[in-house]
């Protein structure tokens, strides 16, 4: 009655670390660092704009996205990353990046690719979305691990030739979601290099891209240009979540070869849900306005720096160079999670959660992923208590 295909996925990251944590008390306030939500303010302005164009509400919003943001994005997209988009044909607007990285495997994915049932790659650990998207596109996910043996980015070099020639979609997100590394232009090339030669398509998930220690992380748009490749064989996608520190907008884009586009537009014209006027035309001055981006990316750079000084002599510790997590090695990210809860009232997220069992192992089982979205003085007090809690004898 019911698709097979859905009947043996692992419960979703949250749910199962309620039923980890809940069954116990916390051991004092409750700090929630197990989800990326910015606690950061966004701009107070952005209210002001919403109420502006408050009438917009009753209308229906265009389903691309209104000209005027579309515009937004081109221009931004140009500012950071020195590529010229054609607003009407390579940019849409999304309610929010997830939406964006599921339709792109419905929308993209062929029903065989040589012959063959399709395969979609993700890194592992990885965003859920990338998986489901794959088994709902009815294609076969493959979890390439992204372990220290890699410098935590998947080698996707290193898989078979028979798997590579059967892959149809590729996901990569830089900076990376958990472990905060970044995809530098060599690794671009390197796939890009790798998708031209067996025809497959980069999803880029970059909604982490504007927060990052000192050096922008280069972008997959900006190198495939560079490289003279296919204009179809790359698709970004972003968010204002974490860049303006508004999850609740729900407001992000894909931009991509016009081909992609429009295969991603006929779709939401059919099952999407476009962002409201109003919130179109706040985004729209989101893209435009770099200062508090800025102001954001400080308080971050600075909490990259209270982490190094608390966990820096930490055998296995990685130092993020962007995004908003720690990806911290413990002996077993579930007994790590609880003994944190049960001791102190900090939520943190088993590393397993993330990350899917392989013969190899689940390469998430010995981490724990800590969201450091908190202001500063209560993100000190907290990784002061996981060291404390965590690493008493180092």
């Amino acid at each position: 009655m019911f698709p097979e295909r859905f009947s043996n996925l692992p419960a979703y990251a949250f749910p199962r670390l309620r039923a980890l944590l809940d069954v116990h008390e916390p051991g004092g306030a409750v700090r929630h660092m197990s989800i990326g939500e910015p606690k950061h303010d966004f701009p107070a302005w952005i209210t002001d704009v919403i109420a502006e164009h408050a009438a917009e509400f009753g209308k229906y919003p265009p389903n691309e996205g209104a000209p005027e943001l579309r515009a937004a994005i081109a221009g931004w997209v140009q500012r950071r990353y020195g590529v010229r988009l054609d607003p009407e044909t390579q940019v849409m607007s999304l309610n929010g990046t997830r939406e964006g990285l599921y339709n792109a495997g419905m929308a993209l994915c062929p029903e065989t690719k040589n012959g063959k049932r399709p395969v979609v790659l993700t890194p592992n650990p990885f965003y859920q979305v990338y998986m489901i998207s794959a088994i709902s596109a009815a294609a076969e996910p493959v979890f390439v691990p992204a372990t220290a043996e890699t410098d935590h980015l998947p080698d996707y070099a290193a898989l078979d030739a028979e798997v590579l020639d059967r892959t149809a979609l590729c996901y990569i997100c830089s900076p990376a979601n958990p472990q905060g590394v970044m995809a530098d232009e060599a690794y671009w090339t390197g796939l890009i290099e790798l998708a031209e030669k067996h025809d497959f398509q980069i999803l880029a998930d970059e909604c982490y891209s504007e927060i990052y220690r000192d050096t922008p992380p280069s972008g997959a748009l900006e190198i495939a240009r560079k490289m003279g490749a296919d204009p179809e064989r790359v698709a970004i996608f972003h968010s204002l979540s974490k860049r303006s520190n508004l999850p609740g907008l729900r407001s992000g884009f894909v931009a991509g070869g016009p081909e992609t586009i429009k295969r991603m537009k006929q779709l939401r014209n059919y099952s999407g849900a476009p962002v409201a006027l109003p919130l179109q035309r706040a985004s729209e001055r989101l893209w435009a306005d770099e200062a508090h981006v800025e102001e954001n990316r400080a308080l971050y750079q600075a909490k990259y720096d209270l982490a190094d000084r608390i966990f820096g002599n930490v055998p296995g510790y990685m130092s993020p160079k962007g995004g908003m997590f720690l990806w911290l090695p413990v002996a077993d990210g579930e007994e790590a999670a609880l003994k944190l809860w049960k001791e102190t009232g900090i939520r943190a997220l088993p590393g397993a959660y993330l990350s899917r069992d392989t013969k190899a192992g689940n390469p998430g089982k010995t981490f724990l992923r800590v969201a450091i979205v908190a202001p500063y003085d209560q993100t000190e007090a907290a990784l002061q208590d996981i060291r404390s809690c965590l690493y008493q004898e180092q």
